[in-house]
């Protein structure tokens, strides 16, 4: 029974719209489903990914409108990688954020590989990771309506980087309870992979016991999800994960897959969600994201979500 990898990152915006143009329009990303926070239907949770939504793909945000500034430290996650296929897609990426004044670093090496280091409007840590000579975890398929070339596009999520206090209850729920292996580690952080390996299927933790906690607010992570096959399975790390006793939310319903929530030692809060059914469960696949979706719970109510939503078009002309 092995996790598959990361299954999605979720994160938080104050401006949807916003929010929208950015990943959409410079990044290329497609936006896969337009629906709302399932706990607090007041605000938009949006997701992007590739051209189907495949699990591994998807970068999604919630929207609180009167969301405060993020004050960075630890007990949080740190950075969101997200894949392309090649090294000289840095230099393309590189051009871009320069011409549309994205704030962004150099293109360095990072546990091997080449990276470039950026950020969005709402200062959301963020960096392209090349899958070039990396073998593992497949990637996504590039959306075909996007200003982005195939080439160069995103292709999915890269490691994510975690940043706590102390390393070793952190790396005992990795190791021991959820299956990961330690393929490297020095003095400032150690990386950790699940099934197949690769960029898909990473976790970076990085110790920084003279940090203080950080103070969540727009641009900052809510949680990590990992991939599991199917409900049966979830089922049963639910078990392993109460043996080992972490309260949990128990098995939930999210319509687009099944999830089950924890918090880990330094209180950064994962989640496991199955690869199904996907975002095509209410939607045609050619159409997904146009329109707002509501679980099949929430349909009764959608008069009164649609009243306190501001509007969002995100339907593309044809």
């Amino acid at each position: 029974m092995n996790l598959l990898g990361i299954h999605h990152v979720s994160a938080l915006t104050a401006n949807a719209k916003k929010n929208y143009e950015f990943y959409t329009n410079i990044l290329g990303m497609r936006l896969v489903k337009k629906t709302v926070n399932q706990d607090e239907p007041s605000m938009y949770h949006l997701f992007y990914a590739d051209e189907y939504g495949s699990p591994g793909t998807d970068l999604t945000f919630f929207e609180i409108p009167r969301a405060g500034h993020t004050y960075p430290g630890n007990q949080s996650i740190s950075t969101t990688s997200l894949r392309i296929k090649q090294n000289d897609s840095l230099t393309y990426w590189k051009k871009r954020f320069e011409e549309l004044h994205v704030t962004h670093g150099t293109i360095k090496e990072y546990l091997g590989r080449k990276t470039l280091p950026f950020q969005d409007h709402e200062g959301q840590r963020l960096m392209l990771i090349s899958d070039e000579g990396v073998e593992g975890t497949a990637a996504g398929t590039p959306p075909t309506n996007s200003p982005i070339p195939p080439e160069h596009a995103i292709v999915g999520l890269g490691p994510i980087h975690l940043t706590v206090a102390a390393l070793e209850p952190t790396k005992e729920v990795l190791t021991k309870m959820m299956g990961f292996n330690e393929i490297y580690a020095d003095p400032q952080q150690t990386l950790f992979e699940t099934s197949e390996g690769g960029n898909g299927a990473q976790v970076v933790v990085e110790e920084r016991a003279d940090l203080k906690r950080e103070r969540p607010g727009r641009g900052s992570v809510h949680h990590v999800a990992f991939r599991v096959k199917d409900e049966d399975e979830l089922s049963t790390w639910k078990k392993r994960i109460e043996d080992a006793g972490f309260p949990n939310s128990g098995l939930v319903d999210r319509y687009y897959f099944k999830s089950l929530y924890f918090r880990e030692p330094n209180h950064i809060l994962f989640e496991l969600a199955t690869d199904g059914p996907g975002f095509a469960a209410d939607e045609e696949e050619e159409h997904l994201g146009e329109t707002l979706a509501l679980p099949p719970f929430l349909e009764a109510d959608r008069s009164q979500i649609e009243a306190g939503l501001v509007p969002l078009h995100t339907k593309k002309e044809t």
